[in-house]
C-alpha cells in the first residue's frame, strides 16, 4: 500500500479535479515546435521569442480548460508564467529534449541548472521525468536509465513533491523506422510498453503518477476485446494512478486510446499535441493560430474532458492506497514534528 507523505497529497490534488480526475495540457515540448519554426526561418535553431510566444499562447487559451499544465523551464516558464494561473496546477518538466543516442540506446539527461529542489522553490506542483527505456537494449544504458529515474524519485521523496513519469520506448538501431524525432514507435512492440512499467513500477522509484504511452500503435485502438486486454494488464502493472500521453496521435485516434484507457482504470491525460499540433500548422500566422486554439483545440479538450468526467478514475481511490483512499496522515512523524515546533 501507497501512503502519501503531506507535501505529495497536496500536489496531487492540484493537480486534479475536484472529482480526483487529472484533465492537464502539455506544453514543455521542444523539438516538435522548435523543428518547424527553425525550418520556416531556414536557421539551425528556432528564434527563441518565437517558441516561447506560441507556448505563452497555449497557456492563455488553454489553462482554462485544464486542471493543470506542464510547463518547460526553457521557454514556457520565463516567458508564460505571468500568464499562468496560479489556481492551475503547475508541473515542470526536468528533462532536456537532447538526448544521448547511443549504438546500444538512448540515454536522458536533466536541463542544466534545474533540479527538484529549484522546481519546489517556484512553488511547482509536481515534477515531470522523461525517460526514454528499452528492456532489450543494452544492459549498460538500462541501469543508466534506471538510476537516473531513481536519483529524480529520491530527490522528490526528500522534497516532498510528486514524481510525474513519463515513459517512452523507442527504436534502437537494430530497428526499422529509426527516428530520433519524437514521434511514435512504428511498429512498436506491446511487452516493451508493458514491461518498461513493470520495472518502473517497483517502489525503488519513488514513481507517484505514470504518464503512459498508447500500448499499442494509436491507429490499433479499435475498441476490440484484445487490444483492451492489453490496457487492462498495462493499468494492473502500473499500480498506481496513471494517466495517457499522446504521442503525437490525431485527435480520433486519441479518442479511442483514452476510451480503452478509461475503461482500464486511467485517471485522465496529459496531453499536448493531439490538443493543439493542428493550430500550430498555421505558423507564422498567428491570428489563424489564435482562432483555432480557441475553436478546434478548446472544443476537442472540452471533448476529451468531458469524457474523462464521465469513464476515469477518481485518483484518490486507486487500490494502491487501501481501502480509505489517499488522505492526509497527521500521524507523518515529520511532519508533526513540523507543526509542533512552528505552531
Amino acid at each position: 500500500m501507497i501512503q502519501l507523505t503531506p507535501g505529495k497529497l497536496w500536489g496531487m490534488r492540484r493537480m486534479a479535479s475536484a472529482d480526483g480526475i487529472f484533465k492537464m495540457t502539455a506544453v514543455d515540448q521542444r523539438p516538435p515546435i522548435k523543428q518547424p519554426i527553425a525550418k520556416y526561418h531556414g536557421t539551425n535553431d528556432a528564434p527563441w521569442e518565437e517558441v516561447a510566444k506560441f507556448k505563452t499562447l497555449l497557456v492563455k487559451t488553454l489553462q482554462s480548460q485544464s486542471t493543470a499544465m506542464l510547463l518547460d523551464p526553457h521557454y514556457a516558464i520565463p516567458h508564460g508564467i505571468d500568464s499562468f494561473a496560479p489556481t492551475r496546477g503547475l508541473i515542470v518538466t526536468l528533462e532536456d529534449s537532447l538526448f544521448q543516442q547511443t549504438e546500444g540506446g538512448r540515454l536522458s539527461s536533466q536541463i542544466d541548472d534545474w533540479s527538484v529542489g529549484k522546481i519546489k522553490r517556484m512553488g511547482a506542483d509536481a515534477v515531470k521525468v522523461l525517460a526514454w527505456y528499452r528492456p532489450d537494449a543494452d544492459a549498460a544504458i538500462c541501469q543508466q536509465q534506471k538510476d537516473y529515474v531513481k536519483r529524480i524519485g529520491d530527490e522528490c521523496a526528500r522534497y516532498d513533491i510528486p514524481f510525474l513519469f513519463e515513459l517512452l520506448v523507442y527504436p534502437l538501431a537494430k530497428d526499422a523506422h529509426q527516428t530520433g524525432d519524437y514521434v511514435e514507435m512504428q511498429g512498436k512492440k506491446s511487452d516493451d510498453v508493458l514491461a518498461s512499467v513493470e520495472e518502473f513500477a517497483h517502489p525503488d522509484y519513488g514513481v507517484d503518477v505514470f504518464k503512459l504511452e498508447s500500448p499499442v500503435n494509436a491507429s490499433q485502438a479499435d475498441g476490440s476485446a484484445k487490444v483492451q486486454a492489453v490496457f487492462d494488464e498495462m493499468g494492473r502493472i502500473a499500480g498506481r494512478p496513471w494517466v495517457m500521453l499522446s504521442a503525437g496521435a490525431g485527435k480520433p485516434d486519441f479518442r479511442n486510446i483514452l476510451d480503452h484507457a478509461f475503461k482500464a482504470g486511467a485517471s485522465g491525460f496529459l496531453a499536448g499535441r493531439a490538443i493543439w499540433l493542428e493550430a500550430f500548422t498555421h505558423y507564422p500566422n498567428w491570428q489563424a493560430i489564435t482562432r483555432d486554439l480557441e475553436g478546434g483545440a478548446a472544443q476537442y479538450l472540452s471533448e476529451i474532458s468531458a469524457l474523462a468526467d464521465a469513464k476515469a478514475h477518481n485518483w484518490r481511490t486507486h487500490d494502491c492506497y487501501g481501502k480509505s483512499g489517499a488522505i492526509f496522515a497527521p500521524a507523518d512523524a515529520s511532519f508533526r514534528h513540523t507543526y509542533d515546533t512552528v505552531g
